[in-house]
């Protein structure tokens, strides 16, 4: 089954057990072949949400929870932060830049567009530990391939990103949609 068909069966089965459609359903695996779906429920009034197991039975491991929706979060953050532009327009000034100056380096750094776009991929996309360090490996090398001599804007955005994590959690923990235990 596609992962894509995996949301839509999890959001349908989530609909079933209650009043109201999940409006998102964020796939993680914390460990090969240990899937969770961290479910976003919106209504007028508030948003909530739910951590659920493949057959949809909600997680009541505090810590379970929280680790799904911190590597769904990290993850997303990561994304947005391995390159903040279009990697279709910059691949296509690199093929430009090689053809009318052809500077020393251009093949790495064309190489490390293509493969950080790889590792980006289309959605929906599977959160979990092994993809967080392939967009991390992925991000820094291409930009070291663009400019080795500069701090690197990935390593700044995810110091930031845990206290993002964080205040996610927060705000799961106090809308969550069954009972955390300890």
């Amino acid at each position: 089954m596609s992962l894509a068909a995996d949301l839509e069966r999890i959001a349908a089965t989530a609909s079933q057990t209650g009043t109201e459609h999940p409006v998102g359903v964020l796939p993680v695996e914390l460990a090969p072949g240990e899937r969770l779906y961290v479910l976003a429920f919106a209504s007028p009034e508030a948003r909530s949400w739910l951590v659920v197991d493949d057959g949809c039975a909600p997680i009541t491991d505090r810590r379970l929870a929280r680790d799904a929706v911190s590597i769904a979060a990290l993850c997303e953050i990561a994304e947005e932060a391995a390159f903040p532009g279009d990697l279709d327009e910059l691949r296509a000034q690199l093929v430009s830049l090689r053809l009318t100056e052809a500077p020393e380096g251009i093949e790495d750094a064309e190489a490390a567009a293509r493969e950080l776009q790889q590792v980006v991929g289309a959605p929906p996309q599977l959160a979990s530990p092994a993809r967080l360090d392939a967009l991390g490996h992925a991000a820094r090398r291409l930009e070291q391939a663009l400019d080795a001599s500069l701090s690197s804007p990935f390593t700044g955005a995810m110091r930031s990103a845990q206290a993002v994590a964080d205040e996610l959690w927060a705000e799961v923990e106090a809308t969550y949609r069954a009972e955390l235990g300890p």
